[in-house]
């Protein structure tokens, strides 16, 4: 059976927009992930390691614990073997209080890829292959979250791109969720269950073809 990692944030914690609930598993991408590749006869476990404002490399000033970057390697151990580790951050990087740009945000996550690759894992452990998921784009923040997020559209501009050019130069895959799913028309930063539907669909397009390679 083939184990895949997804780190990442409140985007595929599942958080309901404009509430603090959570959807379940069956409908988080994740979970819609792993229910088709099952389907597709691929024996997959996919373990998430998802927490709300976690960026990629930065604290959250009033929130600790919200630096990607600390602790991914024990991650790794704790789930080792791996075949996969899909990385799913950024949208954080954001936030208003912070005023990091799209290639900040990408350095980021390339500090997070050597990270994982240097884990300290058991002898004969693979080390697993990286997706890099650029999430889909903010455009208008609404409702309570707006004022965390003022500005999030102009810093985060370019973002997909970014990341792709840091797959490429790191070996990564690379898939833009923006290509299959907007945000969530209730926050502009979340997603909808239909969109953690179509989202976990595509994902396990992507994903299938990985675990044969791999």
């Amino acid at each position: 059976m083939a184990q895949i990692l997804v780190y990442g944030d409140s985007l595929t914690w599942g958080i309901v927009p404009e509430t603090r609930k959570r959807w379940p598993f069956s409908v988080r991408w994740p979970g819609v992930m792993e229910r088709t590749l099952a389907a597709s006869r691929h024996e997959v476990r996919v373990i998430e390691d998802c927490l709300n404002g976690r960026r990629t490399v930065w604290e959250d000033p009033f929130k600790p614990g919200r630096n990607g970057r600390i602790g991914i390697e024990q991650r790794i151990e704790v789930n080792s073997p791996l075949a996969l580790v899909v990385l799913m951050l950024g949208t954080n990087d954001f936030q208003s209080m912070h005023q990091f740009t799209a290639s900040h945000s990408a350095q980021g996550l390339a500090t997070l890829v050597q990270a994982i690759r240097q884990a300290p894992i058991e002898p004969g452990m693979p080390v697993p292959s990286i997706l890099i998921v650029a999430p889909p784009p903010i455009v208008h923040p609404k409702g309570s979250i707006a004022p965390k997020f003022e500005g999030a559209a102009d810093k985060s501009a370019g973002l997909a791109a970014a990341l792709s050019a840091v797959a490429k130069e790191r070996g990564c895959e690379f898939f833009d969720a923006g290509t299959v799913t907007p945000t969530s028309l209730v926050d502009g930063v979340h997603l909808d269950a239909d969109q953690h539907e179509r989202l976990g669909q595509a994902m396990a397009d992507v994903v299938a073809p990985l675990l044969r390679s791999g």
